[in-house]
């Protein structure tokens, strides 16, 4: 999951090695945990031609392969692999309407919005997409910084034949969702974050924390570190690694079958857990681009999504020192899978914030 801070004010560090601990916890700004929707127009360009066809994807990964779903799930929405950017990326694709972008957190896939995609789908077309590195997308050695990742989402976005869209990004998808809206502008209309900060941006917390906040954010240092080191003391351990990350988290528990769906996914191929920690390695790539777009600021109307017991307040509060017009949302009794604890009340809010797009869109059908 990506840093957010859950610090209380003025316990940020003023050792005169701050400067040193930025990057190796600029990620936290507002606590891991939530999810959030964006929509955006739906103007159309031409899908890009592929060049061999696509088979579809099937088994565990995706939609056929993934457990308890919410009935009548498998009507609605199927797998798809697109061709963009240079790799073949998994979505879960469903619903009519204007188009809505679902990124991911860390350690989750596409499955993490599967209580909310049935309920956006009947007003939205719903791309859920596996994250380069993640689940049944490719997983190659570089191009993990969040420039990268938002062109990676541009260039899917385009192969299905849309250019104008809304985008909602959680934990480590929130800073590609924003990243995709400041280097993007002219593509994304309105933008939903959740459950992280701007690393770069958000203040950066001390080098001592208490306990749980130790237990909680040990893992942005530690998913840098070379696969020597951390891919190795996790092979084998996943259960171990992952299933502490799910539990720490959680104000809500997650079910049982869910997070040993995502630990089985991260432990299923060669290149799995590479995949996994490349966001965390393209760290310091992450943090220049992010101090360089703070300098434009986002004009576009956001909502910043936080759980009551995840990253609440505050990722509105980092929002405000990149963008003009925030709303900020915190769900009550939430920890940081809030998709999944509560998605009755991340569908209210969301629904209000996306209701002019989809207002505008019911107008302009026939």
């Amino acid at each position: 999951m990506s840093a957010s801070s859950t610090l209380p004010p003025g316990s940020q560090s003023s050792s005169p090695n701050a400067g040193r601990w930025r990057r190796g916890y600029a990620l936290i700004g507002g606590v891991v945990a939530a999810a959030a929707a964006a929509l955006v127009g739906s103007v159309l360009v031409q899908p890009a031609a592929l060049s061999a066809p696509v088979p579809t994807p099937t088994g565990p990964g995706s939609v056929s392969g993934a457990p308890n779903l919410p009935p009548g799930f498998t009507k609605t929405f199927k797998s798809r692999y697109i061709d963009a950017n240079g790799l073949r990326m998994h979505a879960v694709i469903g619903g009519e309407g204007p188009p809505l972008l679902l990124i991911h957190g860390w350690p989750q896939t596409w499955y993490a919005w599967r209580m909310v995609m049935p309920a956006l789908a009947r007003d939205f077309r719903v791309i859920a997409v596996d994250q380069r590195g993640i689940g049944l997308t490719d997983k190659p050695a570089g191009g993990y910084d969040t420039g990268s990742q938002a062109d990676d989402m541009v260039a899917l976005m385009a192969a299905l034949g849309h250019r104008r869209f809304a985008v909602y990004g959680t934990d480590t998808g929130m800073p590609i969702a924003y990243a995709l809206a400041a280097d993007h502008r002219d593509r994304v209309q309105r933008l939903v974050v959740g459950e992280a900060s701007l690393a770069g941006v958000a203040p950066s917390p001390p080098l001592f924390l208490p306990p749980l906040l130790n237990a909680r954010l040990w893992h942005l240092m530690f998913n840098q570190l070379p696969a020597e080191v951390n891919e190795r003391l996790v092979k084998g351990r996943e259960d171990i690694f992952f299933g502490n990350e799910f539990a720490v988290w959680a104000a809500r528990p997650l079910p049982e079958d869910a997070v040993r769906y995502y630990i089985d996914i991260l432990r299923s191929g060669e290149h799995a857990l590479r995949g996994s920690f490349g966001w965390y390695r393209a760290l310091d790539a992450t943090i220049e681009q992010e101090c360089q777009r703070a300098t434009r600021r986002l004009t576009l109307p956001v909502l910043a999504i936080g759980g009551q017991f995840g990253a609440g307040e505050t990722v509105a509060a980092g929002m405000r020192q990149v963008a003009d017009d925030v709303q900020g949302v915190v769900i009550a009794g939430s920890g940081h899978w809030v998709a999944e604890e509560a998605p009755e009340e991340l569908l209210a809010a969301l629904t209000a914030f996306l209701a002019p797009d989809r207002d505008a869109s019911a107008v302009a059908r026939p």
